[in-house]
């Protein structure tokens, strides 16, 4: 599925860096396609010479983005996973799984309401291979960077989001459908702010 590849927001980075709120209210508003399709390209699209949004070690992209869609405009509600090379989606899980990934993280029924679930997951392997244990470091790194390009996306189109880490992480991959080597890192609802 082709993605929309505007990624062009409303306000300054600085401006962004000021506002920006761990938020955890979330209004039963839908999200647009563009706004999850740039919320996604601030995660991890490609931004030239085959570089991604987010700076990586070696440049060996450990992380893999998984969208639980909820109330997005035009999208089926399901789990997606981004592919960055095209800048698209595949469909990976079918059905609404919001109440359950929040179940599986400490019951934090915010996660539920939010009509967008972003869920970070890493590969380790791919850094570590290059390396060693040094390699881990490198990924938790590099998921901070992500989870910040994804706080200033969402507060530059009038959105709000907070990284959750409290979650039972085989019950994340369960719901899911993880396959085996991908291991949640982090948990980021997003919406309109109540």
């Amino acid at each position: 599925m082709p993605i929309n590849k505007s990624h062009t927001g409303n306000i300054s980075v600085e401006d962004a860096i000021a506002q920006r709120r761990s938020e955890r209210n979330f209004l039963d508003r839908s999200l647009t396609k563009d706004q999850f399709f740039m919320i996604l390209w601030a995660a991890q699209g490609i931004t030239g010479d085959g570089k991604r949004a987010a700076p990586s070690a070696g440049a060996t992209y450990p992380l893999e983005i998984y969208a639980l869609a909820g109330k997005v405009e035009g999208l089926d509600a399901g789990v997606y996973r981004y592919i960055p090379e095209n800048h698209s989606l595949s469909k990976h899980v079918s059905g609404d799984k919001r109440k359950e990934l929040a179940a599986a993280s400490l019951n934090q029924n915010f996660i539920a309401d939010a009509p967008l679930v972003i869920v970070i997951a890493a590969q380790y392997q791919r850094t570590t291979k290059r390396y060693g244990e040094r390699g881990i470091r490198y990924v938790h790194i590099e998921v901070g960077h992500v989870g910040q390009n994804i706080y200033l996306q969402a507060e530059s189109l009038g959105l709000g989001t907070v990284v959750v880490g409290a979650f039972y992480d085989e019950e994340v991959a369960r719901v899911l459908n993880f396959p085996d080597a991908h291991e949640p890192l982090y948990v980021m609802p997003i919406g309109y702010v109540r």
